[in-house]
């Protein structure tokens, strides 16, 4: 299944550098303290949840993959493989919420921000040199995952998914921040 509207790609370029600077900043302003606090409405510590949302992007890097495998298969494929991975969402919960937790040990913030500087601009390159036809190619996604992940989404919309769950987990940070 493909999608033929053209993408306006300039929109994903300045919301990846707009989360990008967020991240740096937060990591810059944040005490040790403020990293240890706990969020408001998951069960992680800024820190953790800092590393989800990086976390957020790098997924995406796996994902387009898939995108271009099951985007060219039978739609019936796709769908099979959403149900399947829906199935799975119990222990996808279990690993989604213990990654962050064992990731924050390892990653402080200086290696978070590095890393996050290179995943941007990985996404930032492969969409410059995404044809218009690939970004219309998508599959369907395990919605039960991700309140951003709909039933079936193209590679524009994979593309412009870890900023939206980054300005999501964005708020619920309990990070003193400077304007």
């Amino acid at each position: 299944m493909t999608n033929a509207d053209p993408m306006d790609r300039q929109p994903v370029h300045d919301d990846y550098e707009r989360a990008r600077s967020t991240f740096h900043r937060l990591l810059e302003q944040a005490t040790d303290a403020d990293l240890a606090r706990r969020t408001d409405g998951t069960r992680w510590t800024n820190k953790q949840l800092l590393w989800h949302m990086l976390f957020g992007y790098m997924i995406v890097l796996r994902l387009l993959f898939l995108v271009r495998v099951f985007g060219r298969l039978p739609d019936g494929a796709g769908r099979w493989f959403a149900r399947l991975l829906n199935a799975a969402t119990v222990p996808f919960d279990l690993v989604n919420y213990l990654g962050p937790v064992g990731a924050a040990k390892v990653y402080g913030p200086r290696r978070m921000a590095a890393r996050f500087d290179r995943v941007t601009g990985r996404l930032d390159r492969r969409l410059a040199a995404e044809s218009e036809a690939a970004l219309g190619r998508g599959m369907h996604y395990p919605v039960r995952w991700d309140p951003f992940f709909q039933d079936f989404m193209t590679l524009a919309d994979l593309y412009r998914y870890p900023t939206q769950h980054f300005d999501f987990h964005h708020r619920q940070l309990t990070l003193d921040e400077e304007d």
